[in-house]
């Protein structure tokens, strides 16, 4: 049964001593200037930990700037100032995976395949390293993807991964080794 919180007053005394709500509201969450010195210290950061998790480039400057007008609109919740960057980046994971989840849904309505569009430096061997890499990448567990992109990519701790993607570190641990092995076997494969 939920409980009911009785009516406030028309017009509340003043308890001495008391500060007014205004000042508050004032020193709760990060600044404006903060948080927009914060994302633009880190926006090529964010775009890559985005261009990991997505592949086309477009998709990862709408996430990045999505991810920054959401934190802006909650930047009162956001109490501690150091933990900026930290919820821009699990902003950018979380609009990542929507994105993810609204393309797999088209992908499932389109009646015919997208054809395969063939890259200008596709002969060059760093671009097939980095193609087989992307593969191999998409072969894995979501998890694993995730963890290994935050862990090696936006170089965080296991204990910050864990904090990230709300999971135990124990669990990072397991879902990084496991990710590594699959990639090594993924990548020693002859194609």
């Amino acid at each position: 049964m939920p409980v009911i919180a009785p009516m406030p007053a028309a017009h509340p005394t003043p308890i001495p001593g008391q500060r007014d709500g205004a000042e508050d509201v004032a020193a709760a969450g990060t600044t404006v200037d903060h948080l927009t010195e914060t994302y633009r210290t880190h926006y090529r950061s964010l775009l890559g930990l985005a261009a990991l998790l997505l592949d086309d480039t477009a998709s990862c400057e709408d996430v990045v700037q999505e991810a920054f007008i959401r934190v802006h609109s909650a930047r009162k919740r956001v109490r501690d100032p150091e933990k900026t960057l930290a919820y821009l980046r699990q902003t950018v994971v979380n609009l990542s995976r929507s994105a993810l989840r609204r393309r797999i849904l088209g992908l499932k309505l389109l009646s015919k395949p997208m054809p395969d569009m063939a890259s200008a430096e596709e002969g060059a061997y760093d671009q097939l390293e980095r193609d087989s890499l992307i593969k191999a990448m998409k072969g894995l567990q979501r998890r694993q993807r995730e963890v290994l992109v935050l862990r090696y990519f936006a170089d965080m701790t296991e204990a910050q991964v864990a904090e990230s993607l709300g999971i135990s570190l124990g669990s990072v641990k397991a879902y990084g080794s496991r990710g590594i092995a699959a990639l090594r076997l993924a990548m020693e494969a002859p194609a």
